[in-house]
């Protein structure tokens, strides 16, 4: 709806429209930045931006090491343009929503919060704990999600019956554990880029090519 009213002017509908109000952007990806830039740019009253993971620092992490991408503290265009409404960035980190408060037609009007605290147990799985008494209250007219893919679902895993690994799905060249079955995208490789979702499409493609050439040969 946002970007029809850009292109042709559109009129916007009451859901899109951030203008005078308070918004909530959840998720802390460059999904949300653009969220973060659009709601600016349409007059709102207020913009935060919840991410559950801790700021990123100035210099690479060793676990975030070439050719991973760099993810390190930026102030991108959405977070520039935040500086210059607001004077302050609107992103929050570590933060989990404990509940929304309403009115009594149903509108949302706010969220308590939390602070957590985030570690690694053994086997290499996040593990996110609760600050006690770091309770805050955001005042919010609208919620903006922009969670990325965080893993397939468990009844598909199960269904499909393929070998998987922190929610996602194990391959060699896009084969899987079970023979004729391929996986491709985020499915097996977690949350990217569109483009890197192209191209998987591609070579999947020809990866399942290849397979039934071979079993028409053997066959």
């Amino acid at each position: 709806g946002v970007t029809r009213h850009v292109l042709s002017q559109e009129p916007l509908s009451p859901d899109h429209d951030a203008r005078d109000k308070d918004i909530l952007v959840m998720g802390g990806g460059d999904t949300g930045a653009d969220c973060v830039a659009t709601a600016l740019r349409q007059r709102c009253r207020s913009v935060v931006q919840f991410g559950k993971h801790e700021q990123p620092g100035t210099t690479r992490a060793t676990g975030n090491m070439w050719p991973d991408t760099p993810l390190l503290y930026s102030i991108d265009y959405g977070y520039a343009e935040a500086f210059q409404q607001f004077g302050r960035d609107p992103r929050e980190y570590l933060i989990a929503i404990k509940r929304f408060t309403t009115s009594e037609s149903g509108q949302v009007t706010g969220v308590w919060t939390i602070q957590t605290t985030k570690t690694k147990n053994e086997s290499g799985a996040v593990i996110f704990e609760e600050i006690k008494g770091s309770d805050r209250y955001f005042p919010v007219d609208q919620v903006w999600i922009a969670i990325g893919f965080s893993g397939v679902e468990e009844n598909v895993l199960e269904h499909l019956a393929v070998a998987s690994e922190r929610g996602k799905i194990k391959t060699i060249r896009y084969a899987t554990n079970r023979p004729g079955v391929f996986a491709a995208g985020d499915a097996r490789r977690g949350q990217s880029l569109i483009v890197c979702a192209i191209r998987e499409g591609r070579e999947v493609a020809e990866a399942v090519g290849q397979y039934l050439k071979a079993m028409q040969q053997t066959g």
